[in-house]
């Protein structure tokens, strides 16, 4: 992998004679989309003390060379609008054609994210419809790199049926939305990696400053180290563990469960679950460039220390926007769906990630799209990313863009306990709490002092919920769609589903 970046890298600057001539960003090219109404960053390389003039529209902006060979320039606000023509001009003149200016968006995370339209639901449909030029997709080649990269490999395309074909279904459906309600430029920004754990798109400093986070970078040294063992004992056990495999999924297909993962060789050096890999690979040639914000969806492959990922969730939020340094900018992010792979809960970390997920919303200016109910409980992908995008979509409207809708479903505020019952209030009740596709909610627990947990009977009372178990007289704390691919059906009446949930998820560990 380490190879393949330095040809890559090696390859570019061969083609440009090094630095004799500016070199913009990789995400200046033709077709791309400026950031409206706010302060926007253009940069590249060129040769020490060469003179660069950036000129686009009215403005005419001018900076040298600092002798590491960048430089940047920062052109005012403008207006949604295009298509327009940059021209960037030192020692040679590059002229930047097509160009939009209206809403970018970096649309990040493991293989839910980079799911394509064409392997999505309705696929073929999709993709004959996706004929909007004033949408502009940028895909980031998968790219891990132990050092952060000044370029990456992509281009700015119109969204056409074979532009939108291999990119994100979730980002494009997001992106879609935004256009027919702003009735501006969208810019896409993909950079997704399936199979990826968080912290590989986080800096390294970041997981070095922390004691727990540091563990990861000590784990994963640990890790490389024992490689060529374990590479060698997969090698020697690889019949057998194919076979078992077969076997345990050939179960859960029967039981209507999904598949367990198949046995794969252990991670090599430069492999995608690199700590910072990502960040430096795909993430740091995207800065500083001027966005709006980012949606999210990962963290399948954290669940094994779901727990961390309370902390390690918005400490990558926090990482991404200091870098940026344009503030707090919005970060929306998808609550993992259902999926039907343990039917016990505590021996699974589905439900406490989706919890880590919920308490992240604590950050200024997040969101968090709710699909418990639209995933597939045997598949690890589902292919339903239309109503991922939509509910993305309804958080940027509403938080962001000033529309008046309801766009998220009830969140669990606080509880109190009166004798066998519980009563649970919720945030986002919009215009009331329904029980949908039924007369009587269900996918509610009560716990009891020793440690029990029992099935619940809860109904709405206005704006709460009642709890309780008619053969337990001093429950202790409730919880709500609990499990790996829970039945529930608390929604709101703008139909959008409540998030799973504990009421006692303060305690450490407690399952």
């Amino acid at each position: 992998m380490k190879k393949i970046i330095y040809v890559i890298v090696l390859s570019i600057f061969m083609s440009i004679d090094l630095f004799s001539k500016i070199i913009p960003a990789s995400l200046f090219t033709d077709n791309l989309v400026l950031q409206r109404n706010k302060e926007i960053n253009i940069w590249g390389k060129a040769e020490p003390g060469e003179k660069v003039t950036v000129s686009f529209l009215n403005q005419s902006k001018q900076t040298v060379t600092d002798a590491n060979n960048n430089w940047k320039i920062v052109l005012d606000p403008m207006i949604a609008g295009g298509p327009y023509e940059m021209k960037i001009t030192g020692e040679n003149q590059i002229v930047l054609k097509n160009i939009l200016i209206g809403e970018v968006w970096i649309c990040s995370g493991q293989s839910n994210m980079g799911l394509a339209v064409k392997s999505a639901a309705n696929g073929e449909e999709e993709i004959a419809n996706a004929k909007y030029p004033m949408i502009r997709l940028f895909n980031v080649k998968r790219m891990v790199s132990d050092s952060e990269q000044f370029y990456c490999n992509g281009s700015w395309a119109e969204c056409s049926p074979k532009s939108v074909s291999g990119f994100s279904a979730a980002a494009y459906y997001f992106g879609r939305e935004l256009f027919k309600e702003l009735n501006v430029p969208i810019g896409l920004i993909e950079s997704a990696f399936g199979g990826t754990e968080a912290e590989c798109w986080m800096e390294k400093k970041v997981l070095e400053s922390d004691k727990e986070f540091n563990l990861i970078l000590k784990k994963w040294d640990n890790k490389m180290q024992k490689y060529p063992s374990e590479l060698a004992n997969f090698n020697e056990n690889r019949e057998s563990s194919l076979k078992k495999w077969y076997l345990d999924s050939a179960d859960a297909v029967a039981k209507g469960m999904a598949p367990p993962r198949k046995p794969s060789p252990p991670e090599a050096p430069g492999s995608r679950n690199t700590p910072c890999g990502l960040f430096n690979g795909m993430i740091t040639p995207l800065i500083p460039y001027s966005i709006q914000g980012v949606i999210w969806y990962q963290g399948e492959a954290n669940v094994k220390n779901a727990y961390l990922y309370r902390r390690l969730f918005p400490a990558l939020i926090k990482n991404w926007r200091d870098r940026w340094g344009s503030g707090d900018f919005p970060f929306y992010f998808v609550q993992l769906p259902n999926l039907y792979r343990e039917p016990e809960p505590t021996k699974s970390g589905w439900p406490e990630l989706r919890e880590s997920q919920l308490l992240a919303l604590s950050v200024p200016n997040t969101g968090m799209a709710v699909t418990i109910d639209i995933g597939d409980p045997t598949n690890l992908h589902p292919k339903n990313k239309q109503d991922v995008g939509h509910r993305l979509a309804l958080i940027a409207e509403s938080n962001l863009y000033g529309k008046n809708k309801n766009y998220s479903g009830p969140l669990f505020n606080s509880s109190t306990i009166s004798g066998k019952t519980i009563r649970l209030k919720f945030n986002q009740v919009g215009d009331g709490l329904v029980c949908k596709g039924s007369d009587k909610l269900v996918g509610f627990e009560v716990l009891t002092k020793d440690g029990k947990i029992l099935p619940a009977e809860a109904r709405i009372e206005g704006n709460d919920v009642i709890v309780w178990n008619d053969t337990i007289q001093d429950p202790v704390s409730a919880r709500y769609a609990w499990g790996d691919d829970p039945k529930c059906n608390l929604y709101n009446k703008a139909m959008l589903p409540a998030s799973p949930f504990r009421t006692d998820f303060n305690l450490i560990n407690q399952k």
